[in-house]
């Protein structure tokens, strides 16, 4: 919804055998904010990804968080969220009573 919290988790899994560092989330634009993880992800633990976006304009967004980490083979990931921001309902007038 309209100024609603845009706030959501990407959850991810370390699945190689060494502690996963993500040392870096950038956003696509300042209305975009991550946030990683502060300690290593260890082999087998899940780990969360925070994202916070405006929902101020109504409509459809797409939205990307670029992700560093020392994934051997993956130390760039790109995250993309996408959806619609629904805009304020409109008032809903009474009905007039039939005479």
């Amino acid at each position: 919804p309209h100024n609603a919290d845009g706030t959501r988790e990407f959850v991810l899994t370390n699945n190689g055998s060494k502690p996963l560092v993500i040392t870096n989330v950038q956003g696509s634009c300042g209305c975009t904010v991550p946030t990683k993880p502060d300690a290593p992800v260890a082999p087998g633990e899940k780990g969360k990804i925070g994202v916070h976006y405006a929902t101020d304009r109504v409509g459809a967004f797409t939205k990307t968080i670029t992700v560093t980490s020392n994934a051997v083979g993956n130390e760039t990931k790109v995250i993309t969220i996408k959806g619609t921001v629904l805009g304020d309902e409109p008032a809903v007038s009474p009905l007039t009573p039939k005479s």
